[in-house]
């Protein structure tokens, strides 16, 4: 950590400089004494991609980056406020701290957090930052959080993990097991230093799996970012034996979706299936993550196209956490009915249908964009249709 980079001069040019080229800076001669072309254009790099994730660092002079790499890896704020509302109590650790933005604020919530960070350097840059921002109720310990807590005599209201996903021996890895700490293995020594762990998980995890890694899971929550999925936050509380949450959420600018679900009740619930009507329904990427397919259509009494379409529909509309639909003409698939459409511009969806998007722009010459939107579908007697529609 050069701690030259937080004089008064440097921190100026940081902040008057955000849009600046990043090359350029590399090819100019040293700008201040001490510091390298590389170190500086660093910090810019990093600085930029808080701009939208995480305006709090952003808005702060004298905020010490670490490379690119680790700004991409952490949390969005979004994302760590939402985390931050599943927590509570007194006490948290949060073994893999990296650059700090979870432990942040888990600190607003708690009033002691742990932070273990094993790289010196990034553990020293957070404990910089949290200082910074006036963050005094987090301890920063610059070791392996699984270390710490062998050698800890604390109880701790919550544990909070994010495992490594790359693997110096497999590379990016997919299962609970293969990642850093192995939660599986270690989930039993944790329990001793509490009751309540929080883990966060890949977006492209399998639910079912981590669940089965895991002991005692309670609640799944599923958070998406304006429709993109980006974590999976595993809730696990020790002798838990009573039926899994799944919780979704869809953080929006000016507003959250939330839908929440039994999973043991998804398999058995009662729905119909039914044709398209006046209206259709596309669920949020969280809701299609956390596999509620029939629980999200009986919860809202929509119809549902086919078993493995996961579009629904109705005739009066609905407020629905996901997109909704004026249908304005219900075609069978053919080479003629889309011609009939005259389009030359549509956006496109395909679900349950044998082709991809980009075959068929390919094969009909749409291109992407415009106020139509197709889509490309099964129906119930698994007939091929085809839905123009217009966004609601």
């Amino acid at each position: 950590m050069n701690k030259r980079l937080l004089n008064t001069g440097v921190q100026d040019f940081i902040f008057k400089n955000i849009n600046t080229d990043i090359m350029s800076v590399l090819l100019q001669k040293p700008i201040f004494d001490g510091i390298s072309q590389k170190e500086l254009a660093e910090q810019l790099e990093a600085r930029k991609k808080c701009e939208d994730k995480l305006p709090t660092w952003f808005e702060h002079k004298n905020i010490y980056y670490p490379n690119k790499l680790n700004i991409e890896q952490t949390s969005s704020e979004q994302t760590a406020l939402y985390k931050a509302q599943i927590i509570g109590g007194k006490s948290l650790i949060d073994l893999t701290g990296g650059f700090g933005v979870d432990s942040y604020f888990f600190a607003s919530k708690m009033e002691q957090v742990w932070h273990c960070e094993i790289n010196p350097e990034l553990s020293e840059i957070a404990q910089h930052n949290f200082e910074i921002l006036g963050r005094k109720n987090i301890q920063c310990f610059a070791e392996d959080g699984i270390e710490f807590l062998k050698n800890s005599n604390q109880h701790f209201d919550w544990v909070f993990v994010d495992p490594s996903r790359r693997n110096d021996k497999k590379g990016k890895v997919f299962l609970l097991e293969d990642c850093l700490p192995n939660l599986p293995n270690n989930l039993s020594f944790i329990f001793e230093k509490t009751e309540k762990v929080l883990i966060k998980a890949s977006p492209i995890f399998d639910i079912a799996q981590g669940i089965n890694e895991l002991q005692f899971t309670k609640e799944v929550h599923v958070v998406a970012v304006n429709n993109e999925v980006k974590e999976l936050l595993f809730v696990v509380e020790k002798g838990f034996e009573g039926d899994i949450q799944i919780k979704t959420v869809n953080l929006l600018p000016n507003q959250e979706d939330h839908f929440n679900f039994k999973l043991a009740d998804e398999p058995t619930c009662e729905i119909n299936y039914d044709s398209p009507e006046d209206f259709l329904y596309e669920p949020n990427a969280a809701i299609l993550k956390s596999g509620g397919f029939k629980s999200v259509a009986a919860f809202y009494k929509v119809n549902k196209l086919h078993p493995h379409s996961h579009l629904y529909t109705s005739v009066e509309k609905i407020d629905f956490p996901g997109r909704t639909f004026k249908i304005e003409q219900v075609l069978p698939y053919s080479k003629k009915t889309i011609k009939s459409l005259g389009l030359t511009k549509a956006n496109i969806t395909t679900r349950n249908f044998p082709m991809t998007v980009a075959d068929i722009r390919k094969k009909f010459k749409i291109k992407d964009g415009g106020d139509h939107y197709l889509f490309f579908t099964k129906n119930i007697d698994d007939s091929l249709l085809i839905l123009s529609c217009k966004k609601v």
